[in-house]
C-alpha cells in the first residue's frame, strides 16, 4: 500500500510569492489496483510519480511504502528502494541505438549480482512475455515504436518491482499500439502490481480494469 499524506513540493519563490508543484497531496494506492492519474502538461502529475519514485524529494508531507517512509531516505536507500520496488515506463524511449533490444533490456541488471547467463534468461523470459523475442537481436533503429515501448516495459519489470510507474506511457504510440499496452497493463494488473500512470490521455477513461481515476491541476487533486 502507498500512503501520500499532505504532499507539497515547493518549486520556486521569490519575495511575494511560492509557487507549487505540489501542494497538499493526500492519496490511498492499494496494493494490486490500477490507478490513472489525470492532468494535462505541468499539472504536476510527472513530479508526483517522481516523487514516489523516491528521485525527487517532497518539500513536506511524506509516503509510507508498505510501512516505509520513502521520502525519508537517503540517496543509498532510495537508489535500493527503485532497484527491488519500482518499475519505470516512460514517453521518452531513452533506448542505446548502437546496442540491439536484447542488450538494452539487460542494462536494467547491469548492477545486480546475477551472472551473465543468469541476465540472459531473465531476458529472455521477459521478452517472450512481451511477444518481442524475436526481435532481441534487432537494432533499436530498426524498432516500430510498439516494439520501442515494449522494450522499455520489459526493462522496468525485469527485476520483478511491485510498484509500475507510467509517465504519458501512450504519448508516442499510434492507436493499435496504445491497445497492445493496455493489454500489458491488464497482464500486470494479474501479476498483482501497484500500477499508477499519469496521462491525458482519452483511452483510460472507460477501461473496466481501471480502479481509481484522480484528477490533478495546478498541483491539486481536485
Amino acid at each position: 500500500m502507498i500512503k501520500i499524506k499532505n504532499i507539497t513540493k515547493l518549486y520556486k519563490e521569490n519575495r511575494s510569492e511560492k509557487f507549487y508543484a505540489l501542494k497538499d497531496i493526500n492519496l490511498t494506492i492499494h496494493k494490486g489496483s490500477l490507478n490513472i492519474l489525470y492532468g494535462e502538461s505541468g499539472s504536476g502529475k510527472s513530479t508526483l510519480l517522481s516523487i514516489i519514485a523516491a528521485i525527487t524529494k517532497p518539500t513536506s508531507g511524506k509516503i509510507n511504502v508498505n510501512g516505509e517512509n520513502i521520502s525519508s531516505y537517503n540517496d543509498f536507500f532510495a537508489s535500493r528502494y527503485r532497484e527491488k520496488s519500482i518499475g519505470f515506463v516512460t514517453q521518452e524511449f531513452h533506448l542505446f541505438n548502437s546496442l540491439n533490444l536484447e542488450e538494452n533490456i539487460a542494462i536494467a541488471l547491469s548492477l545486480s549480482n546475477f551472472s551473465s547467463q543468469e541476465i540472459l534468461q531473465k531476458v529472455h523470459q521477459v521478452a517472450k512475455r512481451l511477444h518481442i523475442f524475436h526481435k532481441l537481436k534487432s537494432k533499436v533503429s530498426t524498432l516500430s515504436g510498439g516494439e520501442k515501448q515494449r522494450c522499455i516495459i520489459a526493462r522496468a519489470i525485469i527485476n520483478e518491482p511491485k510498484i509500475i510507474l507510467c509517465d504519458e506511457p501512450t504519448a508516442n504510440l499510434d492507436k493499435e499500439n496504445s491497445s497492445k499496452f493496455i493489454d500489458i497493463l491488464t497482464q500486470l494488473k494479474q501479476m498483482n502490481k501497484t500500477i499508477i500512470v499519469a496521462t491525458h490521455d482519452s483511452i483510460f477513461e472507460t477501461l473496466s480494469i481501471v480502479d481509481n481515476r484522480y484528477h490533478i491541476k495546478d498541483g491539486k487533486i481536485e
